[in-house]
């Protein structure tokens, strides 16, 4: 993994570490309850309002939270993956998808459930660069651009069971789905590059 990835890594990383420090699970003592129609309405009127406070997109998932169990509420023109992965496409792109070892260079901005925006490529003045199956990024990211085309621009809701790993070893203590619009800019080719007999790094154009 180059540097640049790295701190791109580093970057998304760290986002996914803030929402999950600001915007805990809810505890719960024993087993969720089974909840009422009207519960549902309360607590989605309850999201949709947080939701708007944080000036939320349009058609930004909803998330009702309770104990354990999470569901996630989205318009019928989402797409459930196999996976968990549930994505939306607003413009599906052309040309080919990204294969392993290309480096793909896209815009990208990060929410949490309640709709606030964490980070932002567009702030940082530059696109990202990530070589395409390194391990550089979550396993529901890549997974996310994986099929996407360039020019595509597709919103990403990753599960936490496709997040970053959550435990006492890591920086992660708590599971968030988090939501992410994904701006496909290009697709490039990459080969390996000998500077020093002992170092090689790889050039993408």
């Amino acid at each position: 993994m180059s540097r640049y990835e790295e701190n791109v890594n580093r970057r998304l990383l760290l986002f996914l570490s803030v929402t999950t420090s600001l915007f805990p699970t809810l505890s719960s003592s024993g087993k969720t309850k089974s909840k009422s129609q009207f519960d549902e309405r309360r607590l989605l009127e309850q999201n949709k309002r947080i939701q708007k406070e944080n000036n939320a997109p349009e058609d930004f998932p909803s998330f009702i939270r309770e104990g354990f169990q999470v569901q996630v509420v989205t318009p019928e023109n989402y797409t459930k993956c196999d996976s968990g992965l549930i994505y939306r496409d607003f413009v599906v792109g052309e040309g080919d998808f990204p294969q392993a070892g290309q480096q793909v260079m896209f815009h990208y901005v990060g929410y949490n459930e309640s709709g606030r925006r964490i980070d932002s490529s567009y702030t940082q003045g530059s696109p990202a660069r990530i070589r395409m199956g390194t391990n550089a990024l979550v396993p529901g990211f890549e997974e996310g651009i994986r099929d996407m085309k360039p020019g595509g621009k597709r919103r990403i809701i990753i599960p936490p069971e496709l997040g970053p790993p959550v435990g006492p070893s890591t920086f992660f203590s708590s599971k968030q789905f988090e939501v992410f619009d994904v701006e496909l800019l290009s697709i490039q080719n990459c080969r390996r590059r000998t500077v020093l007999a002992f170092y090689s790094d790889f050039v993408c154009e």
